[in-house]
């Protein structure tokens, strides 16, 4: 059975008054009311009657004069880190709620319950108790877009099971598809998939998806196990609207397969006659791989699904949005198909970015790049918030804080941020040469070289661009002189400068090719005994490392070694080769002797 906790009942209420409320209301309960000063306990036969109480007389009922609170009992000894939020707006964003959420600590993980109830539901596990309880004192009752929410402990699962022993178990049991960051998929402050599938809806047609007072999107929801946001005040004005789908794979290609119906019966209906193509959004980032090398990887998803597809110019990107327009034309099951084949490869580019990251972030001492925010949202995903507002802190426009594949502007405050924190012990200045298009040269510099004066202000390092070799040069070098982080802040933002220009296309990724000297003694150690070495560190890294054959030393004995290859890939081979040669001058240092004193000889 599952026991309600019936708070703020007046002096004057009696059994039969609050036995009353129930009957009227027809919720079943399976046992006589317990009531005390202030308030009363009660037992429901089930779940299913606890969940109705609380909604219907929680915040709704009135006795004698007092507003009726009905939450799940929890003893004290059985009081945790989780809560549960219900009356949750139907259509407020995640992104809001996880905000809210982390004023009162640190959450662990957060998953939507199923119900059938307009309003949302969610259970919350905090990192500590005081901050599950302060939740819970904060936020039970207050208003949120005229919704009291509605806060209660959910009971700690061991001592719930270790009492139930017979008699079945109380409290909330979790219901649904768990969200990202559930117990079942291990702890993690986000509540979103890692890639939320991003559609975009001619306007028209959003009252149709919506519903008459959301019950069509509800049902999308509940039959697909999914989270829908639909952004109708974003872009006042424009044709269309960006949908945004949280669940796994199958919910999310389920739901975007259900809104395609639900449009083409409305066209029908409403007479609409033009064609209603399947429209997605995607980063930037991805485009490139999804693309492939001359377009076959698009070619090939053509030809197995039967589908035409088009991807939006590089020239309708922003500083602040910078998704593409992915449009597939074909019936629903071709498009289907084709979605699903699309899917599949930006999952694969994003965890082949991320695997890259995680490797990265190990070799930069101080510098979080799991926080770099070098994907939409705050959080890893397919398309970035679609404000059109500046990032804090930017100015005018500029992006200096973008990843390597453009400009986006979450990655502006947590650079900066991460810039002020100390490295372990001094990092050694290091000095790259980085080979940019001829043709560039004026872009990185910017208008009375203003950009280059920026970009050498934001990274930290002194960057300055090598006059030309020869009079017809394809290629110019920069210069880059500073820190592992500042190199790192430098080149990702030359790399994002280059795309931003178009200097590549839009089937082309950004590599560029990196110099960077060693001693001489030292180039057999980056190489390996048969090359072994640099094999496998070109396997690690997926750029292309070439120490080339007999170099003449300069007169510093400092050989050059070559790195060609996308940003990640680059930033991997330096940090690599540099610990080698930190690892090299380590074994050269004399060793030190006890006392200071000089090794006697051994006798004979």
């Amino acid at each position: 059975m599952n026991k309600l906790y019936i708070g703020n009942v007046s002096a004057e209420a009696s059994e039969e008054d609050l036995e009353t409320i129930f009957e009227r209301l027809k919720i079943p309960h399976s046992g006589p009311f317990l009531v005390k000063t202030g308030y009363a306990f009660v037992d429901c036969p089930d779940e299913k009657a606890a969940n109705l109480a609380i909604e219907r007389i929680s915040g709704n009922e009135e006795l004698f004069g007092k507003v009726l609170e009905v939450a799940i009992s929890v003893p004290k000894s059985q009081r945790n880190c989780k809560v549960q939020i219900r009356n949750i707006p139907p259509h407020m964003q995640w992104e809001v709620l996880d905000g809210m959420l982390a004023q009162y600590g640190t959450v662990e993980s957060c998953e939507q319950v199923n119900t059938d109830t307009e309003t949302a539901v969610v259970n919350v596990r905090y990192a500590a108790k005081d901050q599950a309880r302060l939740a819970m004192e904060k936020l039970n009752g207050s208003m949120m877009e005229n919704f009291a929410l509605k806060v209660s402990y959910i009971p700690d699962e061991t001592a719930a099971a270790e009492g139930a022993s017979g008699r079945g178990r109380r409290g909330f049991n979790a219901r649904g598809t768990p969200r990202s960051g559930s117990p079942g998929q291990g702890a993690r402050p986000k509540m979103q998939s890692d890639i939320p599938l991003r559609m975009l809806v001619p306007t028209q047609f959003v009252g149709a998806i919506i519903g008459k007072e959301g019950g069509t999107i509800r049902i999308i929801t509940k039959q697909t196990h999914s989270k829908i946001d639909i952004h109708r005040k974003e872009n006042a004005g424009a044709a269309e609207k960006p949908i945004t789908i949280h669940s796994t794979p199958e919910g999310c290609l389920n739901a975007c397969m259900t809104i395609m119906e639900i449009m083409q019966k409305e066209a029908v209906d409403t007479k609409f006659t033009e064609a209603i193509p399947l429209k997605i959004l995607a980063h930037n980032n991805f485009v490139g791989r999804l693309i492939g090398k001359e377009g076959r990887n698009l070619k090939k998803i053509e030809q197995d699904t039967g589908t035409k597809i088009t991807i939006s110019a590089l020239l309708d990107l922003t500083v602040y949005n910078l998704e593409r327009t992915i449009t597939i034309n074909g019936t629903l099951k071709e498009s289907n198909k084709a979605l699903e084949e699309l899917m599949t490869k930006i999952m694969e580019s994003y965890e082949s970015d991320m695997a890259a990251m995680n490797l990265q972030s190990n070799l930069i001492p101080g510098l979080n790049l799991n926080a770099l925010g070098l994907f939409p949202s705050g959080a890893p995903g397919m398309g970035p918030s679609m404000s059109g507002m500046p990032p804090h802190g930017a100015h005018g426009g500029s992006a200096y804080g973008c990843s390597p594949y453009g400009g986006e502007g979450t990655f502006w405050a947590p650079m900066l941020s991460a810039s002020s924190q100390p490295f372990s012990g001094q990092p050694e200045s290091e000095t790259v040469h980085l080979f940019i298009p001829a043709l560039a040269v004026g872009a990185i510099i910017g208008k009375q070289g203003q950009h280059i004066k920026q970009l050498s202000h934001f990274a930290g390092a002194s960057i300055k661009i090598a006059p030309a070799e020869e009079k017809d040069s394809i290629q110019r070098v920069v210069i880059i002189i500073g820190t592992p982080e500042a190199q790192f802040k430098a080149q990702c933002r030359i790399f994002g400068k280059l795309k931003e220009e178009n200097f590549f296309g839009p089937k082309e990724e950004v590599k560029l090719e990196a110099h960077i000297k060693v001693p001489s003694f030292a180039a057999g150690r980056v190489i390996g005994k048969g090359g072994k070495t640099v094999n496998e560190l070109q396997n690690l890294t997926c750029a292309e490392v070439v120490v080339p054959r007999d170099q003449t030393p300069d007169e510093n004995d400092q050989v050059i070694v070559k790195i060609i290859g996308h940003f990640f890939a680059c930033q991997l081979a330096q940090r690599k080769i540099q610990e080698i040669l930190a690892q090299v001058r380590r074994q050269q240092q004399p060793k030190p002797t006890s006392g200071g004193q000089p090794p006697q000889p051994r006798r004979k």
